[in-house]
């Protein structure tokens, strides 16, 4: 039935045939129920917070504020901020909190809040071209890309591209969209490069190269190269990173790696190390979890142990199960890469949560397998409940999302033969 035969149904029936049509096609029906829970609540979610959203924010020209009086896309802010400093002589400057933030008041005036720049310098590189325009029309760019290269990336690992619409609405969407940040470019680059690893070896090193501009989410993707014995693609992403490299040189000079390690870096540990948790409704990460529960240097073994398990786990699967199940193989990369890390925002949760829809509607997960994925999909929004209340917990999804994806590819399933004929005695 198309949407427009529907409409002189009563309502609650019209809203019930129209969830149906949205709720994509899985291989069983507890898959179908689960993802139509997810359609439905997380639809719910989705539009009552981005209304609020829109209602809340000024709608003032050149840069409109959100609720909370920041720019609307604050992340955007900071790289279309590095793609302006790119055609100035000194674009390391930004890396200097002092310097970054008087840049912003005054273009912003007295009194915004204070960031700073996380990224690496070969961002320039990519930003040089948003900074050209001014910061509506480049947020919109951003925003357009963005979620052209997600459906362009990602729609091949979805038979049903309804699927698609339901990561598209999930939690880590929603933050990606309310901060601006690069979470369906990284999710489509993520998701593309492991398509290709074997199909086209260039082109996936080509994306993987790229994804070094966010260096938190490809530190696991040399261990799989390397465990599978990818050579091609390593040397192709090792060209493409190279590249960047140079480029991001040749504009802003090496001092801003310098800068970047002397001055971002320290920066970006201070914020995850707030005593007050600044940051810990936004990474729903293991250091995350345990550092206000337990302190810093408990926190700090805590994800070292997690980060060498994460390495030993994804040189496993891909060493001793590369032609195992590539869905289990990529969600299992992607729950890694999250455990690995202490800094993960709940936008860098997108690739994961998509991986997780794209097995539930393959019928490839259990029933722990479709509560773990329900717990993937909300992550963004626990850590934020959890998060602000200053309570561990949603940094474990990952990790107990990874020992399944583990089990399942390691531990063959067990038959379950069928119950002997009855035998009848006669005497």
């Amino acid at each position: 039935m198309q949407p427009s035969a529907i409409l002189g149904q009563a309502p609650l029936s019209r809203l019930k045939r129209l969830l149906e049509l949205m709720t994509p096609a899985a291989a069983n029906e507890a898959d179908r129920e689960m993802l139509r829970g997810l359609a439905m609540l997380g639809g719910g979610f989705f539009i009552f917070t981005f209304l609020t959203f829109l209602w809340s924010t000024q709608w003032s020209w050149p840069f409109p504020r959100d609720g909370s009086t920041l720019v609307v896309g604050r992340d955007f802010l900071n790289f279309w901020m590095y793609g302006r400093a790119a055609f100035t002589p000194d674009p390391s400057r930004f890396y200097d909190l002092s310097i970054y933030n008087d840049a912003l008041t005054a273009l912003l005036g007295a009194g915004y809040p204070g960031q700073n720049v996380p990224n690496p310098p070969n961002a320039l590189v990519v930003m040089a071209p948003f900074g050209l325009l001014n910061y509506v029309p480049a947020l919109l760019l951003w925003f357009a890309l963005g979620l052209l290269a997600f459906y362009l990336g990602c729609r091949s690992s979805f038979a049903d591209r309804r699927a698609l619409l339901v990561v598209a609405i999930s939690p880590a969407a929603l933050m990606c969209i309310l901060s601006g940040q690069s979470s369906f470019l990284t999710t489509a680059a993520l998701f593309a490069s492991f398509a290709f690893l074997d199909r086209r070896p260039a082109f996936a090193g080509l994306l993987i190269g790229l994804l070094t501009i966010k260096p938190q989410l490809g530190i696991l993707l040399p261990v799989l190269l390397v465990a599978s014995h990818r050579w091609r693609v390593m040397a192709s992403a090792a060209v493409a990173a190279a590249a960047l490299f140079a480029a991001s040189v040749a504009i802003g000079g090496v001092q801003g790696w310098v800068d970047y390690v002397t001055k971002a870096l320290p920066v970006m540990r201070e914020v995850l190390r707030d005593p007050s948790g600044i940051a810990m409704p936004y990474h729903a990460t293991l250091f995350m979890s345990f550092h206000g529960l337990l302190g810093d240097q408990v926190a700090d073994a805590i994800q070292a142990v997690a980060a060498v398990a994460a390495v030993a786990a994804v040189y496993a699967a891909f060493r001793y199960r590369k032609h195992g199940d590539p869905a289990l193989l990529r969600a299992l990369l992607l729950a890694c890469t999250i455990c690995a890390s202490p800094y993960m925002g709940t936008y860098d949760v997108l690739p994961l949560t998509a991986a997780a829809i794209a097995l539930l509607a393959d019928g490839k997960l259990d029933t722990v397998g479709r509560r773990l994925a329900q717990l993937v999909f909300w992550l963004p929004a626990l850590q934020l409940l959890f998060g602000n209340l200053q309570l561990p917990g949603p940094g474990l999804i990952p990790a107990a999302f990874a020992l399944y994806l583990l089990r399942r590819l390691f531990v063959p399933a067990k038959t379950v033969l069928p119950a002997p004929a009855s035998i009848s005695v006669t005497g």
